[in-house]
């Protein structure tokens, strides 16, 4: 029988909204105000939203002039790698190469794909080892070949399917040796892991609220002031004339709030979830022609709440159903293209057959999960496991060898 609550362990696709965000939204939402209207109301909002990106500036290690304030994380993920590009191109034609990991989240691939189609870029797609993590001594290659054709590198900080943390530091810096600014999508690690702008060397760096425990619709892209970047949306001008349009002040207020609380218990809060991620990792390997993949699987540097497991001779979608059938809500990859019946171009790659790439669940946590969720999935995962392979076999799966935000 399904569990009366479900067991909700697809955080990495979205966390639920916690007490203080949900105030602070509540506080802004209780007086009528635009942030950009000179009357009394007009600038109490204005004092919430420069408060709140004092505060969210402050716990990322940046300045609040960088912080600019975006409707999540696919608008900032856009707006860097379009906007630096076209600043970039611009003064300098023969910058049209765009760098970008094999494992970019789609709010990163996919621009990098449209500029490549309709703006005269060139993409560069560096590969991973077979941990899920960007190989620097590729990126080396291609910038010491001819670093004055490059206009931006975008590496992301943690991988949001199989949770392997990159070495964003060491390309934050071979980009500043080469005079190449880099964007790192830290949607996945903001609130997770340590995370201090300016001590990484980046040029800009995406988040999203509603991955640390804000509101969906809620994001910011932190931007340099010495990086030039073409806006996406044209009007009034606000935040330093890159992203026009009326601020939402209780989006704002509800993220700085959010990573307020994440940034003050990270240490509680990855001791916890850490302990319950081993367990969970120890439950599900315990059924048989099970593997952990990504850095944690093979002991590198992984972030605390992703675990990723394929099971041969299984589709994901069926262990998804049958998962979901008994109360545990998890995913098969990134959020953003579930419904979409084709393997993660990440497992691909990592190096994964098709097979065992569509035959894989990604379970997530945040400090909300407990013990008693984690004993749920002991419960049952033998069972569900047994069925899909089952189906698998009735199927004409059974006949394979192996088992996307």
């Amino acid at each position: 029988m399904p569990a009366s609550t479900p067991v909700y362990l697809d955080n990495a696709a979205s966390t639920a909204l916690i007490p203080a965000a949900a105030e602070a939204m509540a506080v802004a939402w209780s007086q009528p105000g635009n942030a950009s209207s000179l009357h009394g109301s007009g600038r109490r909002a204005r004092r919430i939203l420069e408060e709140s990106r004092e505060s969210i500036a402050r716990d990322l290690g940046a300045r609040p002039s960088e912080v600019i304030m975006t409707s999540g994380g696919t608008e900032s993920d856009n707006l860097a790698v379009k906007g630096i590009y076209a600043a970039r191109h611009r003064e300098d034609p023969r910058r049209r190469k765009v760098i970008i990991s094999a494992i970019e989240h789609h709010a990163v691939l996919d621009p990098a794909q449209w500029l490549a189609d309709e703006a005269d870029a060139e993409l560069v797609v560096l590969p991973v080892d077979d941990r899920g993590q960007v190989r620097v001594d590729a990126l080396r290659d291609v910038l010491e070949a001819d670093a004055d054709t490059v206009a931006l590198i975008s590496v992301m900080w943690v991988n949001n399917e199989v949770g392997s943390c990159q070495p964003v530091t060491d390309v934050a810096a071979l980009g500043a040796q080469h005079g190449v600014p880099v964007h790192s999508d830290a949607i996945s690690a903001a609130g997770h892991v340590p995370v201090d702008f300016a001590a990484s060397g980046l040029a800009a760096m995406s988040v999203a609220g509603h991955k640390f425990g804000g509101p969906q619709g809620s994001g910011a892209l932190l931007l340099r002031r010495d990086v030039n970047c073409v806006p996406l949306l044209h009007g009034g001008g606000h935040e330093r004339d890159l992203r026009s349009g009326t601020q939402d002040v209780p989006a704002a207020a509800g993220m700085a709030a959010a990573l307020r609380a994440a940034v003050e218990h990270l240490d509680e809060h990855r001791s916890h979830v850490t302990r319950l991620r081993d367990r969970l990792v120890d439950v599900v390997t315990a059924v048989g022609g099970s593997r952990v993949n990504g850095a944690l699987g093979a002991g590198g540097d992984a972030a605390p709440g992703i675990a990723h497991v394929s099971f041969d001779g299984c589709e994901g979608d069926s262990l998804l159903m049958l998962l979901d059938a008994k109360g545990i809500e998890c995913s098969t990859g990134s959020a953003c293209t579930a419904g979409v019946a084709a393997a993660s171009h990440v497992l691909l790659a990592m190096g994964f057959d098709t097979a065992t790439a569509r035959g894989s669940l990604r379970f997530s946590l945040a400090p909300d999960n407990d013990d008693d969720d984690v004993n749920a999935v002991a419960e049952v995962i033998g069972e569900v496991v047994e069925r899909a392979r089952a189906a698998g076999v009735l199927s004409g799966a059974g006949a394979r060898t192996g088992g996307g935000r």
